[in-house]
């Protein structure tokens, strides 16, 4: 368990407010015919002149054999996340995009998604990013100082059940502040009451991801980041950083 101490909770509000800034203004650009490396380009110059790091740019995650070669990860419809931007892709009207950046703002991480729709969009897909966007809100409201982390994946789990999405369950939240990932692991899934206790001060970036199909994703063997569906269903994801107070939490990257 990592608690923030409060010198450090000023800079991560900061830096919350700066990527949520960043991130909105790359969610502006997306429309048909732009490529995805404009949109790494547009996230890492915002970064760069407020002061910032990009978070992702030759970050390492455990048992990567490279480090992550982009600022921003890109993913469009069945790919579920750590899409890699590229002069190639080329987004086109009825794409789902899903947008994922973090940044270091005076040595501290913070990180944040959306998944944002290319133009006019069928109903299906409307469906699932607003069903995702409804349950990062619904795993918000349950970290909760006394709880336990496992209320966070039964509250995402209780809200999509029913709703004909499927949640991925090998990937999920985590702690957030000094590291881009830190403990404790947030599941999208699972009992109640169970895991980590929940206390004041903790900063934890709570992430679903749903699929229009089934719940079952592979990696990508080419550049061995990006996840896709296994069914080539489409996906979606949705990630705020939140701390944990003693009341309300508070969302740091609200836009």
């Amino acid at each position: 368990m990592i608690v923030r101490l409060e010198k450090e909770l000023q800079k991560l509000q900061e830096g919350g407010k700066r990527l949520a800034f960043a991130l909105d203004e790359v969610a502006r650009a997306i429309v048909s015919g732009v490529r995805t490396i404009e949109l790494n380009d547009i996230a890492e110059r915002i970064i760069r002149e407020g002061g910032d790091v990009p978070a992702f740019l030759n970050y390492r995650p455990n048992g990567a054999s490279a480090p992550y070669p982009a600022t921003l990860c890109v993913s469009v419809n069945d790919e579920v996340v750590h899409g890699i931007p590229s002069e190639k892709g080329i987004l086109k009207e009825g794409d789902i995009v899903g947008i994922d950046l973090g940044l270091r703002h005076n040595g501290l991480f913070v990180d944040m998604a959306v998944t944002v729709p290319v133009g006019a969009i069928d109903a299906s897909a409307v469906k699932l990013i607003e069903t995702t966007r409804n349950a990062l809100n619904a795993g918000i409201a349950a970290a909760r100082a006394g709880g336990y982390i496992g209320d966070i994946g039964n509250a995402i789990e209780k809200l999509v059940d029913g709703s004909g999405f499927s949640i991925v369950r090998e990937l999920g939240g985590h702690g957030v502040g000094r590291a881009v990932h830190e403990d404790p692991y947030i599941a999208n899934f699972g009992s109640g009451e169970r895991g980590e206790r929940i206390v004041a001060g903790m900063v934890l970036a709570i992430e679903p991801m749903l699929n229009e199909g089934g719940h079952s994703v592979v990696l990508s063997k080419q550049d061995k980041y990006t996840f896709r569906t296994k069914d080539g269903k489409r996906s979606a994801h949705f990630e705020h950083t939140i701390l944990v107070t003693d009341g309300e939490p508070e969302i740091l990257t609200a836009i």
